[in-house]
C-alpha cells in the first residue's frame, strides 16, 4: 500500500518518488487538506473501500498507508 501511495503522490505532485519516505509529512510536500481529501477519494474509488479519516490523526505517508491497510485487511 505504501508504494501505491508514493506512486500516486509523486504523479500528482510531479516529484521524484524517492523524495517521499514513510515519515514524510503531507506538510513537508505542501499537501493541504483539500489535496488529502482528493487523494482519499481517488484511493477509495480505486480500492473499493470507504476510508473515513474524520477522527484519525494522520500526518505522514507511513501513517496513511497503515490506516488504509487496516481498512482493507
Amino acid at each position: 500500500m505504501y508504494e501505491k501511495l508514493v506512486s500516486y503522490a509523486a504523479r500528482q505532485l510531479e516529484i521524484d518518488p524517492s523524495e517521499i519516505k514513510p515519515d514524510t509529512t503531507f506538510e513537508d510536500l505542501g499537501i493541504d487538506s483539500l489535496d488529502i481529501v482528493e487523494m482519499i477519494m481517488d484511493l477509495e474509488s480505486e480500492l473499493g473501500v470507504e476510508l473515513d479519516l474524520e477522527d484519525q490523526k494522520i500526518s505522514s505517508f507511513g501513517e496513511l498507508a497503515r490506516f488504509i491497510e487496516s481498512r482493507i485487511n
